[in-house]
């Protein structure tokens, strides 16, 4: 309680609060939402991206609770619905590593490379422990983050409430546990590090393997339609695309849809109106987009709202395991524009070639962390002194906080997990440009020592 007054906000609204003010929040601000290292200071961030979805989320569930009344009668939970909602889109990129999602394949890729002598069976590492870094997934990162890796005075992180963990949770099931033809089990939530946390969680709710709560499946759902929709504007915005790019190929791929008709005449009508207005080809492209943006987000939510609402008894008994936005009135045009952007800007060959950079300085970073975690005079103590100058001063670089949680005699996961999760910590908490300048800063050191480390390759 604050001195001389009392707490105004709900458990939940605090919690938002406690997401909105962690240093990872502003560290999004310099990571790439589709365009690595994007000097165009109006094309979007992650943090950026993250705040429209927590808008798009929050309204959601004001929709919900005054329109629809769910909730009613119940103030706390009037209130808590819209905060909760906007905690989840506020924090649900927060464990993505640098450079997208471009970032997230190329720790796995290395762990892949490396599998027989990182996550060796000799290690005592279970299937489960395996496969976590082999599928490193951001979803789950953003878990441990939040729990694990944010400390205060305790072991649990921003102390969040159990609804909020249990609807962070998109994928509620271990990395061994993943089936890719049900949407709610595609990925992994949560690592072997957390599952005790996870299970104290579901044992809180209600909920339990492959059983997602049913606020998750909205945000999820404000996820597509922000990245679909917003990345589309961004492209334009680069020049990339049109706005007539756009609508021609929704017409084609999904022209008689009803939805795809209606955003695409009403956007139209207001472009023809734009061009009497004497703009230059560059901003009648971008107002038509901003226009676009607006009737399509319009569209889409409605929708949403009332695919939610139709299933939402489906959600809370287990028996609904899909897609929203593909279940809704809007899935068609939801699938065109993913479509679109799929083929359009997603591989596009200037997003390529910098995503092939970024690939290449994680593994770089990868390489040179791994060595001066694993390069210690008492194999046996985390905490033992390292053995090369090198080593030494890279092992300094990484965040103090994950060092203490890698060397804490209360972390009882096995020694070898422990190591590459130290890793996986450190690179996925990075930003863009701290990546390629710690990299930058450490790679003469390490060719300089390369007696001290490459030599010895990665089974240390």
């Amino acid at each position: 309680m604050p001195l001389g007054g009392h707490e105004v906000r709900t458990e939940i609204e605090r919690d938002y609060d406690r997401v909105l003010y962690a240093a990872p929040v502003r560290r999004m601000a310099d990571k790439t939402q589709v365009f690595p290292l994007e000097r165009n200071d109006v094309v979007r961030t992650r943090l950026t991206h993250s705040h429209e979805v927590a808008n798009l989320a929050r309204a959601m569930g004001v929709d919900l609770v005054f329109n629809h009344g769910i909730g009613r009668g119940r103030p706390h939970v009037e209130r808590d619905i819209p905060a909760l909602l906007a905690t989840l889109g506020l924090a649900h990129d927060l464990g993505n590593p640098p450079f997208g999602h471009q970032g997230e394949r190329a720790i796995q890729t290395w762990f892949e490379r490396h599998a027989e002598t990182v996550l060796g069976r000799e290690h005592g590492l279970s299937e489960a422990m395996r496969q976590d870094f082999l599928r490193f997934e951001g979803n789950a990162q953003t878990l441990r983050l939040l729990t694990k890796l944010q400390i205060l005075n305790d072991d649990y992180g921003l102390n969040l409430t159990y609804a909020t963990l249990a609807a962070l949770i998109k994928y509620p099931v271990a990395s061994d546990r993943t089936d890719k033809t049900v949407p709610v089990r595609r990925k992994h939530g949560f690592f072997q590090s957390e599952a005790s946390l996870v299970e104290e969680v579901w044992a809180a709710t209600g909920l339990g393997e492959g059983l997602r709560h049913p606020l998750s499946f909205l945000l999820e759902a404000c996820d597509d339609i922000a990245y679909c929709v917003l990345d589309a504007e961004d492209a334009v915005k680069k020049r990339l695309v049109s706005f007539h790019d756009i609508l021609a190929h929704l017409r084609h791929a999904a022209g008689s849809d009803a939805t795809v008709a209606w955003v695409c005449d009403a956007a139209e009508r207001e472009h023809n109106g734009y061009r009497e207005a004497g703009l230059s080809p560059a901003e009648l492209n971008d107002i038509s987009m901003q226009v676009f943006r607006i009737r399509a987000i319009g569209a889409l939510t409605r929708a949403l709202t009332e695919a939610w609402l139709r299933h939402h008894e489906a959600m809370l008994a287990g028996r609904f395991d899909g897609e929203l936005l593909a279940a809704s009135s809007a899935g068609a045009f939801i699938g065109a524009l993913r479509q679109f952007n799929l083929r359009h800007i997603y591989r596009h060959p200037s997003v390529l070639a910098v995503e092939l950079t970024g690939f290449e300085v994680i593994h770089e970073l990868m390489d040179m962390l791994w060595f001066a975690i694993t390069d210690r005079t008492d194999p046996a103590r985390p905490e033992s002194p390292r053995r090369t100058p090198f080593a030494a001063y890279a092992y300094g670089r990484i965040s103090e906080n994950y060092r203490r949680v890698f060397e804490s005699p209360r972390n009882t996961m096995p020694l070898r997990y422990r190591e590459a999760q130290l890793l996986t910590d450190m690179i996925a908490g990075m930003t863009d440009s701290y990546a390629l300048s710690l990299r930058d800063e450490l790679k003469p050191h390490a060719y300089a020592s390369r007696h001290g480390w490459m030599d010895r390759g990665l089974g240390a």
